[in-house]
């Protein structure tokens, strides 16, 4: 008897956890939420009519922590048939190191190059280190992409949009940080 109640006990336990991977990204996503939804407030609100600095930072806020709560809660119900269960781990058996570090780089490179180059040289910097990360990705395939966001992104965010960022401007870095 006391062996089948801690086999069942067991059961339990790992079932909670069996997708422990979603209650942390859920909790994570909250947490953001929290922070962003408890910090917009510090700036004006204003109204739908009138948003000021602080509607957009609390609303998406609260819209994070509701996305947060829906996968959370959605974490513990069971698997079909055809999932497989998670191992336990927090991180992929594999785990990709290097398109992890291009992707993280991506919008380093964005301001690195922005504030010496301008809109395009940062826009192609970003997209072709991030599409880097990708393990089908070439060479080629990442500057065929990087071109043609660069492009299209110009395009739209500088003449379109009117965006005060120049599209090309050379600084040094000394200019450019004031070193």
């Amino acid at each position: 008897m006391a062996q089948h109640r801690t086999r069942r006990d067991s059961s339990l336990v790992s079932h909670v956890f069996r997708f422990r991977r979603d209650f942390c990204a859920g909790g994570l996503m909250i947490l953001f939420g929290l922070v962003a939804a408890v910090n917009g407030p510090h700036y004006r609100v204003g109204t739908l009519n009138h948003m000021g600095p602080g509607f957009m930072p609390t609303a998406l806020g609260i819209l994070l922590i509701l996305l947060g709560m829906a996968i959370a809660g959605t974490a513990s119900v069971g698997t079909t048939q055809g999932e497989a269960d998670d191992n336990g781990n927090l991180l992929p058996d594999h785990p990709q190191w290097f398109a992890w570090l291009c992707i993280l780089a991506g919008p380093f490179c964005f301001v690195i190059f922005g504030s010496i180059g301008g809109m395009a040289p940062a826009t192609f910097a970003c997209v072709f280190v991030s599409a880097l990360g990708d393990r089908e990705a070439t060479w080629k395939s990442s500057l065929i992409l990087a071109a043609g966001i660069t492009i299209f992104g110009v395009l739209l965010f500088h003449y379109l949009l009117q965006i005060p960022m120049p599209v090309l401007e050379w600084k040094s870095p000394i200019q450019a940080w004031g070193l």
